[in-house]
């Protein structure tokens, strides 16, 4: 017990990843004090992987990162050495944004922010216990034994949780190559009646790009112009680094599968689940026998050094064995190794601990963000961060919680799909996860969380000023566009598309097939005034009009969304007095406790008839307003 006069900070952040990057600096906004533990301030934000932000789905968090006021599209954009979009040939809901980043270049850039944060302090130190008081975290206690207190602490752990690396048959205890793990906090979680799991993520060779024949791969150039992350970004255009393509050979799978069983996943050295859609080359020549060849990307780590980063061959092979393999890949026959990869095993606590604010079940005031609830990747980490700070300052401030649902963000699907399903695997975010997709496109993150960003003063006012200047600009367009008519006669090389009609509005123009808006402009330059070169408010306007009729049905389907999950589920009831109700359903009711009709329908193995029995009594008790003594009688 500690009789707690006075705290440090008012909210404490582990780990200087990329969620308690976000953490920090959304409490700080917020204007509370924080106290930022991390192993090595000078390694903040340092990408342990792969050297880039964003791709397929995760680059909608990205953007909704930004539009909360985040760091992270800030910090690539000031740094990325290349910059592309992907996904252009299919409707806008899947178009992603990938940046290739300056790994060092982007460690400094965050750890100078951070250094400018007067709210924020830097610590350098190991959590090794969480300090509680009548049920409530009140801080934590370093391995050195130092007590450091706060109303509020946010895990954001990444792989330093009983970090244990594995090269072939050498195995040694590290966060990550060269750098401590944590070991005390995993048994301080576990003294509170925490569940404590294992999973295992890993790491490529890093290669010498002066051993390397760029000749022999498909080069891949960036993007222009240049497709930015952040909203506030102004950059003038610079010269990209240039990608590489290349395959792996008949060659590699033979050298690979000879040495299958001195792989640390294949031997039962590694016990933990691996992420499921980056996996190694050891698994990828298992799992797909039949495949003569596997890509690999060759990715910069960044344009002050040699390193190349070998996209697509993450192995734990024995470092012999990685020379041998990668030397039969094309293009890689002379190269040389400056870092063997490596796999890393961690501890993570299954996120069914934790409610949708991200505080644990079991103790008020402790937050859970990133690879400690089971994902994988920079972006899933930054999008929990950034909501594990907000909450925990509305949790100080007895605030209600701020909660994104699946119909308004790609993090609010992220945190539904981890606190429903409690993944066993590393989770990575995919834009086939959201089914409102349509309404979760990257262009429109501002408007869907501006909202959110003003009620908690997360980003300058005159960001907001300037966005609802933008919209009014849209809206107005979009109505100019609606009802300009003009005759097909001056619309040479595209009247075709609209039959015998005389006369057309210009909005019916963008709902042309794979017409882009490079050729789209012209037309439209004869009958208004000309907006150059392509902006903003031509892209919205461009997206909502092709795409209307589908938007519209999806806002139904998002209405009906809205009334499963309108039916909430009050705190008092009892899965268990159920009758009527499945044994299983109530198993995983009890051990999930979701939080609205919605919810519960997301439960793996959950019936409609499941549903229909927890519908009935959710009516009951709302209208008998039964008490929990009343329940069990």
């Amino acid at each position: 017990m500690f009789n707690v006069k006075h705290f440090d900070f008012d909210i404490i952040v582990i780990g200087g990843g990329h969620a308690g990057i976000e953490a920090a600096l959304a409490a700080s906004r917020m204007n509370k004090s924080v106290g930022l533990i991390t192993i090595d301030k000078s390694k903040l934000a340092l990408m342990s992987c792969n050297p880039a932000i964003g791709g397929l789905g995760k680059s909608h968090i990205v953007k909704e990162i930004d539009a909360l006021g985040g760091v992270m599209g800030i910090a690539i954009d000031a740094t990325g050495i290349q910059f592309r979009r992907l996904n252009l040939s299919r409707g806008p809901a899947v178009w992603s944004t990938r940046a290739q980043a300056d790994r060092i270049a982007y460690n400094r850039f965050i750890c100078e922010y951070m250094e400018k944060d007067r709210k924020v302090s830097l610590i350098e130190a190991i959590a090794g216990k969480f300090l509680i008081e009548n049920e409530d975290i009140v801080g934590i206690e370093t391995e050195d034994g130092e007590k450091i207190l706060a109303r509020a602490v946010i895990v954001c752990s990444g792989t330093f949780l009983a970090g244990l690396i594995h090269i072939g048959e050498k195995q040694f205890p590290a966060g990550r190559r060269g750098e401590k793990a944590a070991y005390k906090l995993s048994d301080s979680f576990r003294s509170l009646g925490f569940e404590v799991g294992r999973l295992k993520t890993g790491t490529p060779p890093r290669l010498d790009a002066k051993t390397i024949d760029f000749d022999r791969c498909k080069i891949q150039p960036g993007d222009i112009p240049i497709p930015y992350f952040s909203y506030t970004t102004v950059r003038d255009g610079f010269e990209q680094s240039p990608c590489h393509l290349t395959y792996t050979t008949e060659k590699t799978r033979e050298v690979v599968s000879r040495n299958l069983y001195r792989s640390p996943i294949f031997s039962g050295q590694i016990k933990s689940c691996g992420p499921r859609y980056c996996p190694s080359i050891e698994d990828k020549i298992y799992r797909f026998r039949d495949k003569p060849r596997h890509q690999i990307f060759l990715e910069p780590e960044g344009n002050d050094t040699d390193e190349i980063y070998p996209n697509g061959f993450s192995t734990s092979l024995p470092e012999e064995v990685q020379k041998e393999a990668i030397r039969t890949v094309i293009g890689l026959e002379q190269v040389e190794i400056t870092e063997p990869g490596y796999a890393v095993e961690y501890d993570y606590c299954p996120a069914y601990q934790v409610k949708a604010n991200l505080e644990t079940k079991r103790v008020k005031g402790l937050f859970l963000a990133g690879q400690i609830n089971g994902t994988s990747g920079y972006e899933e980490a930054g999008g929990q961060g950034i909501m594990a700070g907000i909450n925990a300052v509305l949790m100080m401030e007895r605030e209600p919680p701020f909660i994104l649902n699946r119909a308004q963000a790609y993090i609010g699907v992220m945190v539904d799909d981890l606190i429903t399903h409690s993944t066993t695997e590393p989770y990575r975010m995919f834009t086939s996860r959201a089914e409102y997709r349509l309404e979760l496109r990257e262009d429109n993150a501002r408007d869907r969380l501006f909202p959110h960003s003003k009620k908690y003063g997360l980003v300058p006012d005159e960001h907001h000023k300037d966005f609802e200047k933008l919209q009014q600009n849209t809206e107005n367009f979009i109505q100019l566009l609606k009802s300009t008519s003009v005759p097909l006669s001056k619309l040479d090389g595209i009247a075709e598309y609209f039959g015998n009609r005389e006369k057309i509005v210009l909005a019916d123009i963008f709902k042309i097939p794979s017409l882009e808006l490079e050729k789209i402009q012209p037309y439209l330059d004869i009958f208004i005034p000309p907006i150059s070169p392509i902006d903003k408010t031509l892209e919205r306007a461009a997206i909502f009009i092709k795409y209307e009729g589908y938007i519209r049905k999806q806002r139904r389907e998002i209405d009906k969304f809205k009334k499963m999950e309108n039916k909430i589920i009050p705190d008092y009831i009892s899965f268990a007095d159920m009758a009527g109700l499945r044994n299983e359903a109530k198993e995983k009711f009890q051990r999930l406790k979701p939080t609205s009709l919605g919810q519960a329908g997301r439960i793996e193995g959950i019936t409609t008839g499941d549903l229909t029995v927890l519908s009935i009594y959710i009516k009951k008790y709302q209208s008998q307003r039964i008490s929990p003594q009343k329940t069990s009688n």
